[in-house]
């Protein structure tokens, strides 16, 4: 097999103090693989995803919440009167684990061409990205349409719709001959200076700082973010050669999925007895399938609540 190289599977964060900016890059590869392994996707499908896990690994990383967790969505909509081929795509970030899942219509799928919009996916509907931080208990929405031409446009447009940030988000994905997927990122925002007597940033997207980083983010290519062998240090430089770039520490992206066979028991033993055995199959056992992960929980219906 072809040497990826050694710089996978994580996010870089930085920032850029004389031009109020900070950012992220990440370069996923084997988590990625683990992710997809799970399902037989196909092709588009596939690529749907990668393009997903990378942007809840570039946006959850900057939380500093340790235990904060970032969820993104989206259901499909309406087509010509018609269901979405898409029917469900969702993926979360939380302390570097990600996981996603995609519910989509195999007969659809069919009928669509071999490089899809996100319309002709999804149909009308909508992005929905929340933030659950766990030191506070608090949770932010927001919701934008799933009207761009990527995934990525569409979170970026949820920064500068919803949260009035000036942002750019970028994502490129390589698929190898030996159907490995490497895919990676960049996400960057212009932040309030703050100072006295001064506008606000995030009311303004033509601030002249601002278009200067965002000029400088657009030059990266596809192929250069999917690169893994360009560490994600070297891709900074040369992104931002001429600017004094902070680099903050790098967070290891991992799969992980939080099913977990204690806490399915112990929900299962709320359950009254009979409810239990009719839950149960001929053999008396409850089974419970992660749709993340594809992996299947069997409890047996009678020690439940053991």
């Amino acid at each position: 097999m072809t040497d990826l190289g050694p710089d996978l599977d994580r996010a870089l964060g930085f920032a850029i103090p004389e031009r109020h900016a900070r950012g992220r890059l990440v370069r996923l590869g084997p988590t990625l693989d683990r992710v997809l392994a799970a399902h037989a996707y196909p092709s588009v499908i596939e690529r749907l995803l990668a393009e997903a896990l990378t942007l809840v690994a570039l946006i959850g990383s900057t939380l500093k919440d340790p235990q904060a967790q970032l969820t993104m969505q989206s259901r499909g909509g309406q087509t010509r009167g018609k269901g979405a081929v898409v029917e469900l795509l969702v993926c979360d970030y939380c302390g570097g684990e990600v996981r996603g899942y995609v519910r989509y219509n195999a007969e659809r799928l069919a009928d669509v061409p071999a490089a899809p919009s996100l319309q002709a996916l999804f149909g009308e509907t909508y992005l929905a990205i929340t933030f659950d931080l766990a030191t506070t208990g608090e949770r932010y929405q927001g919701i934008v349409p799933l009207d761009g031409a990527t995934l990525a446009e569409a979170a970026e447009n949820y920064f500068v719709q919803s949260e009035q940030i000036p942002s750019l988000v970028r994502v490129g994905i390589e698929k190898h001959a030996d159907g490995r997927i490497v895919a990676g990122g960049v996400f960057l925002q212009h932040l309030p200076e703050g100072e006295d007597g001064r506008e606000r940033l995030h009311t303004r997207l033509d601030h002249p700082e601002w278009e200067h980083v965002a000029a400088l983010g657009q030059t990266i290519g596809a192929d250069e973010l999917a690169d893994a062998a360009v560490p994600l240090e070297t891709l900074l430089w040369r992104l931002f050669n001429a600017d004094e770039v902070r680099v903050l520490a790098a967070t290891p992206i991992v799969r992980g999925c939080r099913c977990d066979g204690d806490y399915i028991f112990e929900v299962l033993a709320k359950f009254p007895p009979e409810e239990r055995r009719e839950m149960a199959d001929e053999a008396g056992m409850i089974r419970v399938d992660c749709h993340f992960c594809a992996q299947q929980f069997a409890v047996p219906a009678g020690l439940a609540a053991a």
